[in-house]
């Protein structure tokens, strides 16, 4: 009988003491992205919610790296018999698509637009969670240069907005604004 391994994308994590000493002195030397993941590891969220602040990483790797590394712990397991490990992190295609009865098709929307859509997100990211958090979504954000390929990154940005308690209550308001221009 084989031993079931486990999901990443659906186990909650803690750092322990050795990830907290890592933080506070860096005598690991782990690369800038799977520092940034450790710091986020808070023993409340999935890979799967960790996943949104590191738009287009593997965070399933990154996870992997900081287990071997005897910075985090898994506090809670998905993991039933027949799961596998997941290698993949959240993509465009495992996420809701954006879809509303009143939105325009993407090649009427202007420059100017698609612009004011991309410094809504932005911002919104930013006066959430501070400038120096959600830095690959806000690059993926950054790097979009037409509505569609900035419709892409929208479901990234709901869940990442989602998990704020005090964004998440106004929430349903952000995307009406932005409906209005994306």
């Amino acid at each position: 009988m084989t031993t079931p391994t486990l999901d990443l994308f659906h186990c909650v994590f803690a750092k322990t003491i050795e990830g907290q000493q890592e933080i506070q002195t860096r005598a690991k030397k782990l690369p800038p992205l799977i520092r940034r993941l450790l710091i986020l590891v808070d023993g409340k969220q999935t890979g799967q919610e960790l996943s949104a602040y590191m738009t287009g990483q593997n965070v399933v790797d990154m996870l992997t790296e900081l287990l071997a590394q005897d910075c985090i712990s898994v506090v809670k397991s998905s993991s039933a018999p027949g799961q596998t490990l997941s290698t993949t992190g959240v993509d465009a295609t495992s996420q809701p698509a954006l879809s509303t009865p009143f939105l325009q098709p993407p090649e009427t929307r202007t420059p100017k637009e698609l612009e004011m859509a991309r410094n809504f997100m932005i911002n919104t990211i930013n006066a959430e969670f501070g400038q120096h958090m959600c830095l690959t979504l806000i690059e993926a954000i950054s790097s979009c240069s037409s509505t569609q390929e900035l419709r892409q990154q929208y479901p990234s940005w709901h869940k990442t907005m989602s998990l704020s308690r005090s964004s998440s209550k106004v929430l349903p308001g952000l995307v009406e604004k932005l409906m209005r221009v994306i």
